[in-house]
């Protein structure tokens, strides 16, 4: 009984996983909406308005990127459940029975999908009005905001919405809107003068503009803010790639010698594990086993070691043999280690990745403004070394090496059929991978680049 009940609890809960998504970016929204009106006479938050000091700017800078963050999040979970799950019907008005006033029987007529559209489109809203700002945060790009917005009871419940079964208008954003237009007109308008100033050709127009801002007097300001920008951004970017390389390293080890290893090997010490994990390691020890007795025979036939009775031999070899008992059952325990302490360290990798989405952010800028920031022919010999050493006709062998060296290292016996089967097949994938990454983004962006790599490749 107890099983059903949460099964059904679980799938009620998947269901409402687009609703309660976007129900939560729309509070996010809300809460945006809130501070402009409260602190910055219904413009976006910017120290280009406001009567505010610089600590409070950054309070609010800092709490409107909070929002951002979690509205992109939620926007995230809501576009991925909703491919796999039903929103809701677009035919479906919920009737309600409010008891709470002078009359018991007095019915509200809640049209849902029209409330949830009216959420998407405010959420949208807010989100536009932020996308495309500068990175120095006294620079915003306006956007004319709606003119209606849900009511204060939207997100939370349906308290918004009239018995007619229609949502109550919003109250008009405060704020210049003859200012806002004005700045839009001219916004246009430079998009038109810059479009028709096409006719000359664009070298031109960036020598005169280059001109222009070395003659500009604010020019040296501009350029520490953009350097003091770069630097930021680069710092931050290094900090992260050293972060995801060493605190997983770090989590290996410590979960390997003080969570893992004390666990393995009181259980291996109870049971009595087998030795060799596999035949494959069974071999390699009889091998050196082997080897061991053939080499202290033959240096006693050619009298490099004292003549040595049989017995003797045999108990030289009988410690040989117990001296690589403990080196393989050492090496067991070690491989059972490896398997649970890798899987600790790649979710540690893969919580950094989830919880640093502002680092990932300036990682990949970063990896961008490095890879499309170099000349054509470094592009094309970087592409022509990665194909080579991964897709190209010696990479099967590297491949060979790092497959084995893997099941070695977590305690596996190398499988021929399956390292060959990989390597008639990954290296495939990989190199269409490529293929379509020079031919959809690389052509687009730097075609002479390649241009470049053809003909180095040819």
């Amino acid at each position: 009984m107890v099983l059903p009940r949460f099964l059904q609890k679980a799938r009620q809960w998947l269901l409402k996983t687009p609703e309660r998504s976007l129900d939560q970016a729309y509070e996010a929204a809300r809460m945006i909406e809130a501070i402009e009106t409260e602190h910055f006479d219904g413009n976006p938050i910017s120290p280009r308005y406001g009567n505010l000091g610089q600590s409070a700017q950054r309070y609010f800078q800092g709490e409107l990127q909070k929002y951002l963050n979690l509205i992109d999040l939620r926007m995230t979970e809501f576009r991925a459940s909703s491919a796999m799950l039903r929103v809701s019907d677009p035919r479906m008005i919920e009737i309600r029975v409010d008891g709470s006033g002078d009359d018991p029987y007095t019915l509200d007529l809640i049209d849902k999908p029209a409330l949830f559209f009216r959420k998407l489109r405010f959420v949208d809203e807010v989100r536009g009005r932020y996308r495309q700002r500068d990175p120095n945060p006294a620079t915003v790009v306006m956007v004319p905001p709606p003119a209606t917005a849900l009511p204060a009871g939207g997100a939370g419940n349906n308290g918004g919405l009239a018995g007619n079964g229609r949502l109550d208008s919003g109250r008009p954003r405060p704020g210049n809107l003859a200012a806002r237009e004005q700045d839009g007109s001219e916004a246009k308008r430079a998009e038109a003068l810059s479009d028709r100033a096409n006719v000359l050709p664009r070298s031109i127009l960036r020598t005169v503009d280059r001109i222009r801002q070395d003659l500009d007097p604010q020019a040296e300001v501009q350029v520490m803010q953009n350097f003091r920008a770069s630097r930021g951004k680069t710092t931050t970017a290094v900090k992260f790639v050293l972060l995801l390389v060493i605190i997983p390293l770090l989590t290996q080890q410590f979960s390997k010698n003080f969570v893992v290893g004390p666990v393995v090997d009181y259980f291996r010490d109870r049971t009595a594990a087998e030795v060799f994990l596999n035949i494959e390691m069974e071999e390699e020890a009889l091998h050196e086993l082997q080897q061991f007795e053939e080499r202290l025979r033959f240096e006693v036939l050619i009298g490099k070691v004292e003549p040595m009775p049989e017995l003797e031999i045999e108990r030289t070899v009988r410690e040989k043999a117990t001296d690589i008992e403990e080196d393989y059952r050492t090496r067991s325990a070690d491989a059972i280690k490896n398997v649970f302490s890798d899987i600790i360290a790649a979710a540690m990798f893969g919580l950094l990745l989830v919880t640093r989405k502002r680092e990932v952010a300036a990682l990949k800028g970063f990896m961008d403004e490095i890879v499309y920031g170099l000349s054509d022919s470094a592009k094309a010999f970087i592409i022509i070394l990665f194909t080579d050493m991964f897709v190209g006709f010696h990479s099967p062998h590297g491949w060979e090496v790092i497959l084995e060296g893997l099941s070695r290292h977590l305690g596996f016996a190398a499988n021929r059929e399956f390292i060959f089967l990989f390597i008639a097949t990954f290296p495939v994938i990989l190199d269409t991978v490529f293929k379509y990454w020079i031919f959809r983004y690389l052509n687009r962006i730097s075609p002479s680049a390649v241009a470049t790599y053809k003909n180095m490749n040819e």
